[in-house]
Formats: C-alpha cells, sequence, structure tokens
C-alpha cells in the first residue's frame, strides 16, 4: 500500500496544507520545530486514526482553532480508499469512502504503518507498557479482533476496579468481573504468545545481518499469569490467581494480575538489554524489532506497510543507516531530517523533496532521481 494525498486543516502548525506524495521516496527536510515530524504525524492518523506522538487528542488542533481535519487517500491492493478524519472538541470521526465510523478499530484493518523514531529505544530500556504497546500494535494491523478483544478486557477491568475501592464490595460482582477477564485476558495471551514466538525467529535473523553475526537476540514472551494452551487448564490458572490476590487487591483498590501486566524479555548474547545493555545494543535490538515488525505484517497481509522515518537517521551510525535504508527498499518511506548526507542520497531510489518551514510546505517541482548504487 501507499499514500497518495494528505490534506491538513488547522492540524498542529498547519493552517491548510495540501500533499501529494511519491511512491517510494518522500523526504521531508527543514529546520527543528518546522512541522516535519507533525507531517508525519498528520500521516499517522490518516492511517491509523491516532497520534504516534501524544495522547492527548486536543495538543493536535492549532492554537486558536476549535477543530482539526486530515483527509486523504491511500492506494491498497489495487484500490483506492478515501480517509476523513474530524476531530472537534473531544468527538472525534471517522469517514472511509465516504461511510461513517467512530472507532480507531475501523481504520486499523484498512492500513498498515510502521513509524521509526529516537523514542524507539523506549521500547527496549524502559518500563514493560512500551514493551506491550509495541506488540498491542502490530497486533491491531494483523489481527482486528484483538483491538476488540483488548478493550473489552480493559473495560472489564476498569469495572473490576470500581468494586475493589468500595468498603463492602459484591463479592458476586467481582466473580462476574473475573469471568470476563479471563474470557478476553485469555484470548490476549494467547495471541500475544504466537506474535512473539514469530517476532523472535525474524528478529533473531535480522539482528544477526545487523551486527555481522556479533550479537544473537532472544525474545520470549513474559506473562503475569502461568500460559497455558489448554483451555481448562488456563482458566484453572487465570481465575485462581484473581482469587488468591483478591483480598490483597481490596487493600490496594486495583486488580494486581493479569496480562495488563505482561512483559517481553530481550537479551543479547544472553544478557538482559532492557536493564543492563549498553546504549548501542539498545538502539540495535529495537531498529531490529522494528524491521522485524515489517516482515510479519508483509507475511500475514501480503501489504508492504508504509514507513515513517522521524528523525532517526542521525541517531544511527553509517553501517546501520545503510542497512535500514536497503531494507526498506519495497516500501513507500517517509523520512524526515534537517539534512541528508550525499551518500544516504545515493541509496534512494527516486523519490519527492518537501521542505517544511513555518508549517509551510514546498515541494521540489520534479521528482529527484538518485544515481543507482
Amino acid at each position: 500500500m501507499y499514500i497518495k494525498k494528505l490534506e491538513l486543516v488547522d492540524f498542529r502548525n498547519y493552517e491548510k496544507q495540501s500533499f501529494c506524495f511519491h511512491e517510494k521516496i518522500n523526504i521531508i527536510l527543514g529546520n527543528n520545530g518546522q512541522g516535519k515530524s507533525n507531517l508525519l504525524e498528520g500521516i499517522y492518523i490518516l492511517c491509523m486514526g491516532k497520534s504516534f506522538r501524544t495522547q492527548k487528542d486536543l495538543e493536535m488542533i492549532r492554537f486558536g482553532s476549535d477543530f482539526l481535519r486530515v483527509c486523504g487517500s491511500f492506494e491498497k491492493a489495487g484500490k483506492e480508499l478515501n480517509i476523513d478524519v474530524l476531530l472537534s472538541g473531544e468527538e472525534k470521526k471517522f469517514k472511509i469512502d465516504g461511510f461513517l465510523g467512530s472507532k480507531n478499530a475501523d481504520l486499523l484493518e484498512n492500513a498498515y504503518m510502521v513509524v521509526f523514531s529516537p523514542e524507539d529505544m523506549r521500547i527496549v530500556k524502559e518500563e514493560p507498557e512500551k514493551r506491550r504497546g509495541f506488540v498491542d500494535h502490530e497486533l491491531f494491523m494483523i489481527r482486528p479482533l484483538y483491538y476488540k478483544n483488548l478493550s473489552k478486557y480493559k473495560k472489564s477491568l476498569r469495572h473490576r476496579n470500581i468494586l475493589l475501592k468500595e468498603e463492602m464490595p459484591n463479592e458476586e460482582l467481582i466473580d462476574v468481573w473475573d469471568e470476563n477477564l479471563f474470557k478476553y485476558g485469555s484470548k490476549i495471551m494467547r495471541e500475544r504468545n504466537g506474535f512473539i514466538e514469530k517476532l523472535k525467529q525474524i528478529s533473531k535473523e535480522v539482528h544477526a545481518s545487523v551486527t555481522n553475526g556479533k550479537e544473537i537476540l532472544e525474545l520470549s514472551y513474559e506473562p503475569d499469569m502461568t500460559f497455558a494452551e489448554d483451555f481448562e487448564e488456563q482458566r484453572h490458572l487465570f481465575i485462581g490467581r484473581l482469587r488468591a490476590c483478591r483480598e490483597a487487591d481490596k487493600t490496594r483498590g486495583f486488580t494486581s494480575a493479569g496480562p495488563h501486566r505482561d512483559d517481553m524479555g530481550i537479551s543479547v548474547n544472553g544478557v538482559d538489554v532492557r536493564r543492563f545493555g549498553s546504549q548501542g545494543q539498545q538502539r540495535t535490538a529495537a531498529l531490529s524489532l522494528r524491521l522485524a515488525e515489517l516482515s510479519i505484517i508483509k507475511e500475514e497481509t501480503g501489504e508492504d506497510a508504509v514507513i515513517l522515518l522521524d528523525d532517526v537517521l542521525s541517531e544511527l551510525d553509517g553501517e546501520r543507516q545503510k542497512f535500514l535504508i536497503q531494507s526498506l527498499s519495497s516500501n513507500q518511506v517517509f523520512i524526515s531530517a534537517a539534512e541528508m548526507n550525499e551518500e544516504i542520497k545515493k541509496s534512494l531510489s527516486d523519490g519527492y523533496v518537501y521542505h517544511i518551514f513555518a508549517g509551510r510546505a514546498e515541494r521540489d517541482s520534479a521528482p529527484v532521481v538518485y544515481p543507482d548504487n
């Protein structure tokens, strides 16, 4: 798939700006604070329905405006899809080929997009929530039902936590929410286990290529509850753990066990890089995870994901820059940067160059054709 057109209206520092994109390479150049990342964010919202930079939608509305609009089109499997996203106050609406939707899930099954950014290191080195978010985002795209199961799990979790905070909580109602947590939580665990197992194999091969065989990357699913393939065994383990923690949970006022506390183990040459890895090892592990993510999307959907490189090349040394660019030859790629050196330009196919200044964009008059490698 690839993005064809985009229009931003009262989005961040863009008052109104239209773009037509090249199906392969799109370079976004400009100094810091001019709107490069804002443009990539707008592309992401067109396909994913939300930001990769903030959880607060209202932050994206241009100062002085009451709403924002992101609209455009992309081509997938030979068909064009037109998307219109409108945010007014707290209300967000989507239109897909003219049909109204109201949830991010309405968009997720239509588009595949992966962001590379300096923040990727947080997946490796920070709290488990970052790694769960990485796994969940991938599963949202390739398993649309996963999004619904996770949403229902979180809703059940909120209801159980509300009960736990009561002075004398209704035990029968807690039992009901325990069953709901198992119903959806067991499905979440099964999907995470399968995905991480697949990610483990692909990322290991990618990492060996990036490091010329000097490092071995290993991943593992670290569920908060013991995972079992058998349904009845999983139910026994899941419900039993919740009941064992119930009295303590009443004291705490929240549910202390479940898939909302899962993690993913990441080691290099047998060392846990989440805690003990060098910055270089953490950065390379994050790069391997992202590249493996692309392979899984292609394998599962038959489509090449759109790639956003948000000022990430400056974070990599020359060897890893070349490896990354070569790995993305079949995808549509958006590269934001303050400047780009000639060696990297020579690694690229033909494409468009946009220059961004204070929320205004100008495109070079003709596609830039770079020499063959």
